[in-house]
């Protein structure tokens, strides 16, 4: 990798949005009709309890399961021994993402519950077992004011700024709390009403939100620029556009900000997401990027250091993220024909 200014990773993996397949490795139906999510490695294996809230609702019965809204409900609902385990799972995820080289952890609880004081109450809760468990400073990520609010009111400023995920020109009212907070901000490149897909499109975005945040306070190294992610499922060309944009925002505004993106994005409906992810991760921060939103465990420095460029698929992930192989043909074929074993 070209780039030198290092690689901040914001660990994505504390959000209840986040589901496990039912009868997977992680989520099973027991012979007793209990359900669990089972975590820990082969070394620690436990067990956190599904209760029937979710158990019989028909997320579990379609074979999906909202396992950190289980671990939440539990430390919220739960009776002794699901309070500890609720708990318990959490702090496992801060510290596998921690110990992985994460800078940020970032957390969401906007599909926990429809209500809004519970939200609040939930995302108060999380932050106070994360940072027991992590010395990182966590990422407050809502698309609620309210849920932003309660979340960095939390946060222990010892350990750095807080970040706010995400202010944009759709999301104005983020702008006011982090700067009342004193956060540092990831910098969505949405209009008003819609996402951009072209270069121009982001950066004109781009350009009237940075003013906004300039008369808030917020510039610099304060402000994690992002251009934003779409699958190449749905458009070959999203990659290359992605990649194209990260070079402007960095020839724009210089070496100061930080540019990141969800990148695990670009992999959505294809096989092989795995060596497509850190591929694509290993393009952008040559293009200019110098921190990601993904799961520290699945990509981080190490990782991506590691990346045999001269491998098949490596070579087969990179000539579809930079529009080589058309139409993806040649990577699907590669997956249909196990040459991407090992990814």
């Amino acid at each position: 990798m070209a780039n030198k200014r290092g690689f901040q990773i914001v660990g994505e993996n504390i959000h209840c949005t986040r589901v496990f397949k039912v009868g997977g490795a992680f989520a099973r139906q027991l012979d007793d009709g209990r359900g669990v999510i089972v975590y820990g490695g082969k070394d620690s294996t436990r067990e956190l309890t599904v209760p029937p809230l979710y158990r019989d609702g028909v997320e579990w019965a379609g074979g999906k399961v909202k396992h950190c809204a289980v671990a939440i409900w539990q430390g919220l609902h739960g009776d002794l021994a699901g309070r500890a385990a609720g708990e318990d799972y959490l702090r496992y995820m801060a510290k596998r993402q921690t110990e992985a080289g994460a800078a940020y952890l970032d957390l969401n609880v906007d599909e926990f519950s429809t209500d809004a004081d519970e939200k609040h109450r939930a995302m108060t809760w999380v932050a106070g077992v994360i940072q027991a468990s992590s010395p990182l400073p966590l990422s407050i990520d809502s698309s609620q004011a309210t849920v932003l609010r309660a979340g960095l009111a939390a946060c222990d400023r010892s350990r750095g700024k807080p970040m706010v995920n995400s202010v944009s020109l759709e999301r104005p009212g983020a702008i006011a709390v982090a700067a009342e907070f004193g956060a540092v901000v990831i910098a969505s490149a949405a209009s008003e009403h819609d996402l951009p897909h072209t270069t121009e499109e982001r950066l004109a975005n781009l350009a009237r939100l940075m003013t906004k945040l300039e008369a808030a306070g917020l510039r610099g190294g304060a402000i994690y620029v992002d251009p934003l992610v779409f699958p190449v499922a749905t458009d070959v060309q999203n990659p290359v556009s992605f990649l194209n944009a990260v070079r402007a925002v960095r020839a724009a505004y210089g070496e100061e900000i930080h540019i990141t993106g969800g990148l695990s994005n670009v992999s959505f409906g294809m096989p092989g997401r795995k060596i497509v992810n850190q591929v694509f991760t290993w393009l952008a921060l040559e293009a200019g990027a110098d921190s990601a939103i993904v799961d520290p465990t699945q990509i981080n420095a190490r990782v991506l250091a590691a990346l045999d460029t001269q491998s098949e698929p490596f070579k087969l992930a990179k000539a579809l993220l930079t529009g080589a192989d058309e139409f993806g043909a040649e990577f699907i074929s590669a997956h249909r024909d196990g040459r991407l074993a090992g990814e």
